[in-house]
Protein backbone atom coordinates (compact mmCIF):
# COMPACT_ATOMS: atom_id res chain seq x y z
CA UNK A 1 0.00 0.00 0.00
CA UNK A 2 3.06 2.26 -0.03
CA UNK A 3 2.58 5.42 -2.04
CA UNK A 4 6.18 6.37 -2.71
CA UNK A 5 5.59 9.43 -0.52
CA UNK A 6 9.22 10.49 -0.18
CA UNK A 7 9.38 13.47 2.16
CA UNK A 8 12.18 16.01 1.97
CA UNK A 9 13.35 17.72 5.18
CA UNK A 10 12.04 21.24 4.31
CA UNK A 11 14.77 22.76 6.50
CA UNK A 12 13.91 26.24 5.19
CA UNK A 13 10.80 26.37 7.40
CA UNK A 14 11.13 29.00 10.11
CA UNK A 15 9.32 27.85 13.24
CA UNK A 16 8.21 30.03 16.13
CA UNK A 17 10.40 28.63 18.89
CA UNK A 18 8.34 29.63 21.92
CA UNK A 19 9.06 26.28 23.58
CA UNK A 20 12.79 25.55 23.77
CA UNK A 21 12.17 21.95 24.94
CA UNK A 22 11.01 20.93 21.43
CA UNK A 23 13.88 18.78 20.19
CA UNK A 24 14.55 18.47 16.46
CA UNK A 25 15.13 14.75 15.77
CA UNK A 26 16.50 14.18 12.26
CA UNK A 27 15.97 10.39 12.04
CA UNK A 28 12.98 8.10 12.62
CA UNK A 29 15.39 5.58 14.18
CA UNK A 30 16.23 8.07 16.95
CA UNK A 31 12.58 8.44 17.95
CA UNK A 32 10.88 6.25 20.60
CA UNK A 33 9.00 4.16 18.03
CA UNK A 34 8.04 0.48 17.92
CA UNK A 35 10.18 -1.60 15.55
CA UNK A 36 7.15 -2.70 13.51
CA UNK A 37 6.04 0.93 13.25
CA UNK A 38 9.45 1.85 11.84
CA UNK A 39 9.06 -0.96 9.28
CA UNK A 40 5.71 0.55 8.25
CA UNK A 41 7.16 4.07 8.02
CA UNK A 42 9.96 3.00 5.69
CA UNK A 43 7.80 0.70 3.57
CA UNK A 44 5.28 3.55 3.13
CA UNK A 45 8.05 5.55 1.45
CA UNK A 46 9.17 7.93 4.20
CA UNK A 47 12.98 7.99 4.26
CA UNK A 48 13.73 10.71 6.80
CA UNK A 49 11.38 12.91 8.80
CA UNK A 50 10.28 16.26 7.42
CA UNK A 51 10.61 19.40 9.55
CA UNK A 52 7.15 19.04 11.13
CA UNK A 53 7.74 15.32 11.75
CA UNK A 54 11.11 16.06 13.39
CA UNK A 55 9.36 18.38 15.86
CA UNK A 56 5.89 16.90 16.36
CA UNK A 57 6.18 13.11 16.59
CA UNK A 58 8.00 12.85 19.93
CA UNK A 59 5.77 15.36 21.82
CA UNK A 60 2.74 13.54 20.43
CA UNK A 61 4.10 10.15 21.55
CA UNK A 62 4.56 11.59 25.06
CA UNK A 63 0.81 12.16 25.19
CA UNK A 64 0.38 15.87 25.81
CA UNK A 65 -1.87 18.16 23.77
CA UNK A 66 -0.21 19.53 20.63
CA UNK A 67 -0.79 22.19 17.99
CA UNK A 68 1.20 21.36 14.84
CA UNK A 69 1.43 23.78 11.93
CA UNK A 70 3.44 23.39 8.74
CA UNK A 71 3.13 24.13 5.07
CA UNK A 72 0.98 21.99 2.79
CA UNK A 73 2.82 18.98 1.40
CA UNK A 74 5.38 18.73 4.21
CA UNK A 75 4.16 15.57 5.90
CA UNK A 76 1.63 16.67 8.55
CA UNK A 77 -0.53 13.58 7.97
CA UNK A 78 2.52 11.39 8.46
CA UNK A 79 3.38 13.24 11.68
CA UNK A 80 0.07 12.64 13.44
CA UNK A 81 -0.36 9.15 11.93
CA UNK A 82 2.99 7.99 13.34
CA UNK A 83 2.31 9.71 16.68
CA UNK A 84 -1.12 8.12 17.21
CA UNK A 85 0.01 4.66 16.01
CA UNK A 86 2.77 4.63 18.62
CA UNK A 87 0.22 5.54 21.31
CA UNK A 88 -2.39 2.84 20.63
CA UNK A 89 -2.24 -0.69 22.03
CA UNK A 90 -3.01 -3.23 19.32
CA UNK A 91 -3.70 -5.98 21.86
CA UNK A 92 -7.07 -4.32 22.60
CA UNK A 93 -9.71 -4.11 19.85
CA UNK A 94 -11.25 -0.90 21.20
CA UNK A 95 -11.35 2.59 19.74
CA UNK A 96 -8.19 4.39 20.90
CA UNK A 97 -7.62 7.09 18.26
CA UNK A 98 -10.03 9.31 16.34
CA UNK A 99 -9.10 11.61 13.43
CA UNK A 100 -11.67 14.18 12.27
CA UNK A 101 -11.38 15.68 8.77
CA UNK A 102 -13.49 18.34 7.01
CA UNK A 103 -14.15 16.30 3.82
CA UNK A 104 -14.76 12.67 2.85
CA UNK A 105 -11.87 12.79 0.37
CA UNK A 106 -9.38 13.91 2.99
CA UNK A 107 -10.69 11.34 5.50
CA UNK A 108 -10.24 8.54 2.94
CA UNK A 109 -6.74 9.72 2.08
CA UNK A 110 -5.78 9.87 5.78
CA UNK A 111 -7.23 6.38 6.31
CA UNK A 112 -4.98 5.08 3.50
CA UNK A 113 -1.85 6.62 5.10
CA UNK A 114 -2.63 5.31 8.62
CA UNK A 115 -3.48 1.83 7.29
CA UNK A 116 -0.25 1.72 5.29
CA UNK A 117 2.08 2.92 8.06
CA UNK A 118 0.40 0.69 10.67
CA UNK A 119 0.35 -2.44 8.51
CA UNK A 120 3.07 -4.31 10.42
CA UNK A 121 1.59 -3.38 13.80
CA UNK A 122 -1.77 -4.86 12.91
CA UNK A 123 -0.39 -8.04 11.31
CA UNK A 124 -2.55 -7.67 8.20
CA UNK A 125 -5.85 -7.29 10.08
CA UNK A 126 -7.99 -4.20 9.39
CA UNK A 127 -7.71 -1.81 12.35
CA UNK A 128 -8.56 1.58 10.81
CA UNK A 129 -11.99 2.44 9.36
CA UNK A 130 -13.64 5.51 7.84
CA UNK A 131 -16.94 7.02 8.96
CA UNK A 132 -18.10 9.62 6.44
CA UNK A 133 -21.34 11.03 5.07
CA UNK A 134 -22.83 9.67 1.86
CA UNK A 135 -22.52 6.04 3.00
CA UNK A 136 -25.08 3.77 4.70
CA UNK A 137 -25.03 3.95 8.50
CA UNK A 138 -25.73 0.19 8.52
CA UNK A 139 -22.37 -0.39 6.78
CA UNK A 140 -20.65 1.65 9.49
CA UNK A 141 -22.29 -0.43 12.21
CA UNK A 142 -20.94 -3.62 10.56
CA UNK A 143 -17.40 -2.18 10.59
CA UNK A 144 -17.72 -1.53 14.31
CA UNK A 145 -18.73 -5.11 15.06
CA UNK A 146 -15.33 -6.28 13.77
CA UNK A 147 -13.50 -3.98 16.19
CA UNK A 148 -12.03 -0.60 15.27
CA UNK A 149 -8.83 0.73 16.88
CA UNK A 150 -8.44 3.90 14.78
CA UNK A 151 -11.40 5.78 13.27
CA UNK A 152 -11.12 8.49 10.63
CA UNK A 153 -14.21 10.45 9.70
CA UNK A 154 -16.16 13.62 9.10
CA UNK A 155 -17.75 15.30 12.15
CA UNK A 156 -21.40 14.75 11.18
CA UNK A 157 -21.16 10.98 10.69
CA UNK A 158 -18.83 10.42 13.65
CA UNK A 159 -21.17 12.37 15.91
CA UNK A 160 -24.08 10.25 14.61
CA UNK A 161 -22.49 6.84 15.33
CA UNK A 162 -21.28 8.02 18.76
CA UNK A 163 -24.78 9.19 19.73
CA UNK A 164 -26.23 5.85 18.61
CA UNK A 165 -23.91 4.20 21.13
CA UNK A 166 -22.23 2.25 18.30
CA UNK A 167 -18.85 4.01 18.46
CA UNK A 168 -17.62 3.71 22.06
CA UNK A 169 -15.17 6.43 23.08
CA UNK A 170 -14.50 5.52 26.74
CA UNK A 171 -11.05 4.04 25.85
CA UNK A 172 -10.08 6.88 23.49
CA UNK A 173 -6.51 8.10 23.96
CA UNK A 174 -6.02 10.51 21.04
CA UNK A 175 -8.25 12.94 19.15
CA UNK A 176 -6.77 14.60 16.05
CA UNK A 177 -8.43 17.54 14.31
CA UNK A 178 -6.96 17.66 10.81
CA UNK A 179 -7.24 21.02 9.01
CA UNK A 180 -7.98 22.33 12.49
CA UNK A 181 -8.81 25.91 11.54
CA UNK A 182 -11.53 24.62 9.21
CA UNK A 183 -12.77 22.15 11.83
CA UNK A 184 -13.15 24.89 14.44
CA UNK A 185 -14.93 27.25 12.06
CA UNK A 186 -18.68 27.90 12.38
CA UNK A 187 -19.62 25.15 9.93
CA UNK A 188 -18.24 22.37 12.14
CA UNK A 189 -17.85 23.81 15.64
CA UNK A 190 -21.26 22.58 16.93
CA UNK A 191 -20.58 19.01 15.80
CA UNK A 192 -17.07 19.08 17.29
CA UNK A 193 -18.52 20.33 20.58
CA UNK A 194 -21.06 17.47 20.54
CA UNK A 195 -18.29 14.90 20.02
CA UNK A 196 -16.18 16.39 22.85
CA UNK A 197 -19.05 15.74 25.29
CA UNK A 198 -18.57 11.97 24.80
CA UNK A 199 -14.76 11.90 25.16
CA UNK A 200 -12.72 10.98 28.24
CA UNK A 201 -11.52 14.02 30.22
CA UNK A 202 -7.86 13.04 29.79
CA UNK A 203 -7.97 12.49 26.00
CA UNK A 204 -4.95 13.87 24.14
CA UNK A 205 -6.02 16.59 21.67
CA UNK A 206 -3.83 17.19 18.59
CA UNK A 207 -4.53 19.98 16.08
CA UNK A 208 -2.81 20.07 12.69
CA UNK A 209 -3.12 22.53 9.80
CA UNK A 210 -1.11 24.68 7.41
CA UNK A 211 -2.87 27.79 8.71
CA UNK A 212 -3.50 28.67 12.35
CA UNK A 213 -5.21 32.09 12.52
CA UNK A 214 -4.98 33.97 15.82
CA UNK A 215 -8.72 33.52 16.56
CA UNK A 216 -8.34 29.73 16.30
CA UNK A 217 -5.32 29.75 18.62
CA UNK A 218 -7.35 31.80 21.08
CA UNK A 219 -10.23 29.30 20.88
CA UNK A 220 -7.93 26.36 21.69
CA UNK A 221 -7.41 27.76 25.19
CA UNK A 222 -10.96 26.62 26.01
CA UNK A 223 -10.36 22.90 25.46
CA UNK A 224 -6.58 22.25 25.36
CA UNK A 225 -4.26 21.80 28.33
CA UNK A 226 -0.91 23.62 27.97
CA UNK A 227 -0.35 22.32 24.41
CA UNK A 228 3.04 22.01 22.77
CA UNK A 229 2.83 24.67 20.05
CA UNK A 230 4.77 24.11 16.83
CA UNK A 231 3.96 27.16 14.74
CA UNK A 232 5.46 28.56 11.56
CA UNK A 233 6.34 32.21 11.05
CA UNK A 234 4.02 33.76 8.46
CA UNK A 235 6.90 34.70 6.17
CA UNK A 236 7.77 30.97 5.94
CA UNK A 237 4.28 29.89 4.98
CA UNK A 238 4.20 30.47 1.24
CA UNK A 239 5.70 27.45 -0.38
CA UNK A 240 9.30 27.25 -1.43
CA UNK A 241 9.52 25.70 -4.89
CA UNK A 242 6.17 27.20 -5.94
CA UNK A 243 6.55 30.33 -8.05
CA UNK A 244 3.53 32.61 -7.72
CA UNK A 245 2.38 34.83 -10.57
CA UNK A 246 -0.61 36.89 -11.61
CA UNK A 247 -2.24 37.62 -14.96
CA UNK A 248 -4.13 40.93 -15.22
CA UNK A 249 -7.34 39.95 -17.00
CA UNK A 250 -10.94 41.09 -16.79
CA UNK A 251 -13.68 38.56 -16.04
CA UNK A 252 -14.97 38.26 -19.63
CA UNK A 253 -11.50 37.35 -20.96
CA UNK A 254 -10.50 34.79 -18.29
CA UNK A 255 -11.67 31.75 -20.25
CA UNK A 256 -9.75 32.55 -23.44
CA UNK A 257 -6.67 33.36 -21.32
CA UNK A 258 -6.99 29.95 -19.68
CA UNK A 259 -7.17 28.22 -23.06
CA UNK A 260 -4.13 30.16 -24.29
CA UNK A 261 -2.16 28.93 -21.28
CA UNK A 262 -2.97 25.30 -22.00
CA UNK A 263 -2.01 25.66 -25.65
CA UNK A 264 1.30 27.37 -24.89
CA UNK A 265 2.89 24.92 -22.47
CA UNK A 266 3.05 21.19 -21.70
CA UNK A 267 1.41 20.61 -18.31
CA UNK A 268 1.74 17.37 -16.31
CA UNK A 269 -1.37 17.93 -14.21
CA UNK A 270 -3.14 21.04 -13.01
CA UNK A 271 -5.94 22.15 -10.71
CA UNK A 272 -8.18 25.13 -11.53
CA UNK A 273 -10.02 26.73 -8.62
CA UNK A 274 -13.25 28.70 -8.93
CA UNK A 275 -15.37 30.10 -6.11
CA UNK A 276 -18.79 28.65 -7.01
CA UNK A 277 -20.13 25.29 -8.13
CA UNK A 278 -21.89 26.94 -11.07
CA UNK A 279 -18.59 28.46 -12.26
CA UNK A 280 -16.87 25.06 -11.98
CA UNK A 281 -19.57 23.49 -14.18
CA UNK A 282 -19.28 26.32 -16.72
CA UNK A 283 -15.46 26.28 -16.96
CA UNK A 284 -15.29 22.49 -17.37
CA UNK A 285 -18.08 22.53 -19.97
CA UNK A 286 -16.36 25.26 -22.01
CA UNK A 287 -12.93 23.56 -21.85
CA UNK A 288 -14.36 20.17 -22.85
CA UNK A 289 -16.19 21.78 -25.80
CA UNK A 290 -12.87 23.18 -26.95
CA UNK A 291 -11.13 19.79 -26.89
CA UNK A 292 -9.44 20.25 -23.51
CA UNK A 293 -10.32 17.07 -21.62
CA UNK A 294 -10.96 18.02 -18.00
CA UNK A 295 -12.58 16.57 -14.86
CA UNK A 296 -14.53 18.58 -12.35
CA UNK A 297 -15.65 18.17 -8.77
CA UNK A 298 -17.74 20.07 -6.21
CA UNK A 299 -19.92 19.40 -3.16
CA UNK A 300 -23.18 18.98 -5.16
CA UNK A 301 -21.90 15.71 -6.63
CA UNK A 302 -22.64 12.28 -5.17
CA UNK A 303 -19.94 10.54 -3.15
CA UNK A 304 -19.39 7.88 -5.82
CA UNK A 305 -18.98 10.50 -8.55
CA UNK A 306 -16.42 12.43 -6.50
CA UNK A 307 -14.44 9.26 -5.74
CA UNK A 308 -14.38 8.34 -9.42
CA UNK A 309 -13.11 11.80 -10.38
CA UNK A 310 -10.31 11.67 -7.79
CA UNK A 311 -9.28 8.15 -8.85
CA UNK A 312 -9.14 9.22 -12.52
CA UNK A 313 -7.15 12.35 -11.64
CA UNK A 314 -4.72 10.55 -9.33
CA UNK A 315 -4.02 7.92 -11.98
CA UNK A 316 -3.14 10.63 -14.50
CA UNK A 317 -5.92 9.62 -16.92
CA UNK A 318 -7.29 13.14 -16.47
CA UNK A 319 -4.73 15.95 -16.42
CA UNK A 320 -6.93 18.90 -15.44
CA UNK A 321 -9.27 19.13 -12.44
CA UNK A 322 -11.67 22.08 -12.06
CA UNK A 323 -12.98 22.42 -8.52
CA UNK A 324 -14.16 24.61 -5.68
CA UNK A 325 -12.28 24.80 -2.37
CA UNK A 326 -13.48 21.25 -1.70
CA UNK A 327 -10.01 19.92 -2.62
CA UNK A 328 -8.01 22.95 -1.50
CA UNK A 329 -7.17 21.30 1.80
CA UNK A 330 -4.92 18.32 2.07
CA UNK A 331 -5.74 16.36 -1.07
CA UNK A 332 -2.43 14.91 -2.19
CA UNK A 333 -1.92 14.42 -5.94
CA UNK A 334 1.78 14.07 -6.62
CA UNK A 335 2.12 15.26 -10.20
CA UNK A 336 0.22 18.54 -10.06
CA UNK A 337 2.62 21.26 -11.20
CA UNK A 338 0.25 24.14 -11.97
CA UNK A 339 -2.49 25.60 -9.81
CA UNK A 340 -4.68 28.27 -11.42
CA UNK A 341 -6.90 30.52 -9.36
CA UNK A 342 -9.55 31.40 -11.94
CA UNK A 343 -11.11 33.32 -9.03
CA UNK A 344 -9.05 34.51 -6.09
CA UNK A 345 -10.21 32.75 -2.90
CA UNK A 346 -12.62 34.51 -0.57
CA UNK A 347 -10.29 34.12 2.43
CA UNK A 348 -6.52 34.40 2.78
CA UNK A 349 -6.06 31.01 4.45
CA UNK A 350 -7.53 29.16 1.47
CA UNK A 351 -4.99 30.82 -0.84
CA UNK A 352 -2.19 28.91 0.88
CA UNK A 353 -4.15 25.63 0.86
CA UNK A 354 -4.92 26.02 -2.84
CA UNK A 355 -1.41 26.72 -4.07
CA UNK A 356 -0.18 23.88 -1.86
CA UNK A 357 -1.77 21.39 -4.28
CA UNK A 358 1.25 22.01 -6.55
CA UNK A 359 4.85 21.40 -5.57
CA UNK A 360 4.08 18.56 -3.13
CA UNK A 361 7.05 17.33 -1.08
CA UNK A 362 9.51 19.91 -2.39
CA UNK A 363 8.79 19.54 -6.12
CA UNK A 364 8.67 22.59 -8.33
CA UNK A 365 5.34 24.14 -9.26
CA UNK A 366 3.63 27.32 -10.45
CA UNK A 367 0.60 29.14 -9.08
CA UNK A 368 -1.16 31.51 -11.49
CA UNK A 369 -3.73 34.00 -10.24
CA UNK A 370 -6.24 35.60 -12.61
CA UNK A 371 -6.63 39.15 -11.31
CA UNK A 372 -9.30 41.55 -12.53
CA UNK A 373 -9.39 45.22 -11.58
CA UNK A 374 -11.63 44.48 -8.60
CA UNK A 375 -9.20 41.79 -7.33
CA UNK A 376 -6.13 44.01 -7.05
CA UNK A 377 -6.71 44.87 -3.38
CA UNK A 378 -7.32 41.20 -2.51
CA UNK A 379 -4.01 40.22 -4.16
CA UNK A 380 -2.18 42.92 -2.20
CA UNK A 381 -3.75 41.64 1.03
CA UNK A 382 -2.53 38.10 0.25
CA UNK A 383 0.99 39.41 -0.43
CA UNK A 384 1.03 41.37 2.83
CA UNK A 385 -0.42 38.50 4.87
CA UNK A 386 2.20 35.97 3.71
CA UNK A 387 5.08 38.44 3.33
CA UNK A 388 5.48 37.39 -0.28
CA UNK A 389 5.63 39.01 -3.71
CA UNK A 390 3.47 37.82 -6.60
CA UNK A 391 4.92 38.93 -9.95
CA UNK A 392 3.35 39.25 -13.37
CA UNK A 393 3.43 36.00 -15.35
CA UNK A 394 6.54 35.96 -17.59
CA UNK A 395 6.55 34.51 -21.11
CA UNK A 396 8.98 31.76 -20.05
CA UNK A 397 7.03 30.59 -16.96
CA UNK A 398 7.31 26.97 -18.17
CA UNK A 399 10.95 27.06 -17.02
CA UNK A 400 9.68 27.01 -13.42
CA UNK A 401 7.87 23.67 -13.83
CA UNK A 402 9.26 20.28 -12.82
CA UNK A 403 10.19 17.91 -15.59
Amino acid sequence: MATGAKVEPHDHLSFVDDQPDIKVIPSFDDMPLHQNLLRGIYSHGFEKPSAIQQRAIVPMVRGGDIIGQAQSGTGKTGAFSIGLLQRVDFRHRSLQALVLSPTRELAQQTHAVISSIGDYLAENTPFCQTFVGGTRVQDDLKKLQAGVIVAVGTPGRVSDVIKRGALRTDMLKVLVLDEADEMLSQGFSDQIYEIFKFLPKDVQVALFSATMPDDVLELTKKFMRNPTRILVKKESLTLEGIKQFYVAVEEEHKLETLMDLYESVSIAQSVIFANTRRKVDWISDQLNRNNHTVSYMHADMQKGEREKVMTTFRSGSSRVLVTTDLVARGIDVHHVNIVINFDLPTNKENYLHRIGRGGRYGRKGVAINFVSQRDVDVLREIEAHYHTQIDELPMDFAAYLSD
